[in-house]
């Protein structure tokens, strides 16, 4: 088990007025020692606080006392949200996306956990294959919810065999004991054509009805593929196939209706894109439960663009993330690089996004009065096969296409391309050969920024 590390100090806080600095090793709070920074946040709640710190240029720890009133932030981050150890992943899906990597990314990308700590803090999908009764009774005693749970399939043979793990024809289980519990819990089905679409599709969401319907959603999504995907079963969707997958969500939104007063069940975006269909109205998505997971963000984005008074989306609550001051930004649903607006500039605009995102604001851009707009669609040649959302466009492939554009223009990108200031390859905006302004990846700020108003990143101001 390791410590957790301070990396800030929030300015005339409880920690900084015990002394606290970067770089201390909290080795315990008022004799407890932390698993996690669920405990921590628990721990550091608490009033006058006995720390024992190990400083970065001492070899034996000292007690400091931090005088606090109870619940009153401690005051520190720290350099990660699992101490003990990150429980990994033990099933070896082939339509998952870590497998599908290249050689030679970041060490972090190739990290694939099955925890539901990450879970609850940051809206991971978990298959509970490493769940156990001491888990279940922590979050239902600590009531640490939503989590997020991959199921994929409620039969427990097809389950097993794509997750390839044996585990997984009796892991959903948990998922009972977290309902009936009364945990808040939303639920994915990554489709696989050929594998768990059509009957396999409908059984599943029977499935859904008959044992898990307390789940608050579930989000049925399509698999990537990228050109590094080395498994022969996997294979984009057809046209046809995601209209089935479109009609089959249609229907059974109509059964949990009837049955459970509630649509319960949310296609992708992509989904829609793919078959060519429009996307239904923002009440369709009763609040954009899934929009983090790609569910109504083509529609929250579009009422956005044309009503930028309206309010976003509200959501599910990203895990308990929002409300522990100490968790780092970890993972994929990490703080973007921060923006924001930076003076008037007039100059002819250049939107940069994917393939799906093109789509999305090809008809936006053409509704809008300004004709000195162009909308470039960047290929993801990077990692290729189907791979066409903005998130996950790289340095590499944005160099190889402004390269060609000319200098005298504004360029925008949104910030869903990157994470703490790099892209997926690595690269940073510092790379490009051309300045790019990233702009937060909502209709509001795509807006504001056409009218003329310019954005400047952290790392640039």
């Amino acid at each position: 088990m390791s410590a957790p590390t301070v990396t800030s100090v929030t300015e005339a806080s409880p920690a900084a007025r015990a002394g606290l600095v970067v770089g201390d090793e909290l080795l315990s709070l008022n004799g407890q020692v932390p698993r996690d920074v669920i405990d921590f946040q628990q721990l550091t709640d608490a009033d006058d606080l006995a720390v024992m710190v190990k400083r970065a240029n001492s070899t034996l720890p000292r007690l400091v006392r931090v005088d606090k009133e109870p619940g009153e932030p401690f005051g520190v981050e720290v350099s990660s949200a699992v101490f003990d150890r990150i429980r990994t992943c033990d099933n070896h899906c082939a339509f998952c996306f870590i497998y599908q990597l290249p050689k030679g990314m970041r060490r972090s990308l190739y990290l694939k956990d099955d925890d539901y700590r990450l879970s609850f803090l940051y809206g991971n999908f978990t298959t509970l294959t490493r769940f156990t009764e001491l888990d279940a009774e922590r979050i239902l005693t600590e009531r640490l919810g939503p989590l997020f749970v991959s199921i994929h399939s409620t039969d427990p043979e097809l389950r097993s065999r794509m997750l390839r793990n044996p585990k997984g024809a009796t892991s959903l289980r948990w998922l009972s004991v977290l309902l009936n519990g009364g945990i808040e819990v939303h639920g994915q089905i990554v489709v696989c054509p050929g594998v768990n679409d059509g009957a396999a599709l409908e059984d599943t969401l029977a499935g859904v009805l008959d044992s898990y319907p307390k789940l608050a959603t579930v989000g049925v999504v399509p698999l990537g593929l990228s050109q590094f995907s080395k498994e022969a079963e996997m294979r984009a969707h057809t046209t046809d196939e995601a209209a089935g997958v479109l009609d089959t969500v249609t229907e059974w939104q109509a059964v949990y209706g009837k049955v459970l007063g509630r649509r319960l069940v949310y296609a992708a975006d992509e989904y829609y894109l793919l078959a060519g269909r429009d996307f239904p109205g923002a009440r369709h998505y009763d609040g954009f439960p899934q929009h983090e997971n790609g569910i109504g963000m083509a529609r929250a984005f579009a009422d956005a663009f044309h009503r930028p008074e309206k309010k976003g989306p509200g959501g599910v609550r990203h895990g308990f993330f929002a409300s522990v001051d100490a968790a780092p930004a970890e993972g994929y649903r990490a703080p973007r690089l921060p923006v924001m607006p930076a003076g008037a500039d007039h100059r002819p605009i250049t939107v940069l996004t994917g393939a799906y995102g093109a789509r999305v604001l090809g008809p936006l851009l053409a509704q809008h009065p300004r004709r000195d707009v162009d909308l470039v669609t960047i290929p993801n040649a990077f990692f290729g096969g189907n791979i066409g959302v903005a998130g996950l466009l790289t340095g590499e492939d944005l160099a190889r296409a402004l390269a060609d554009l000319p200098k005298d223009r504004r360029y925008l990108l949104p910030d869903a391309c990157l994470n703490e200031g790099r892209f997926l390859d690595g690269l940073t905006l510092a790379d490009l050969p051309r300045a790019v302004e990233v702009v937060p990846t909502d209709g509001h700020s795509l807006r504001t920024a056409l009218e003329g108003t310019s954005f400047r990143s952290a790392c640039a101001a």
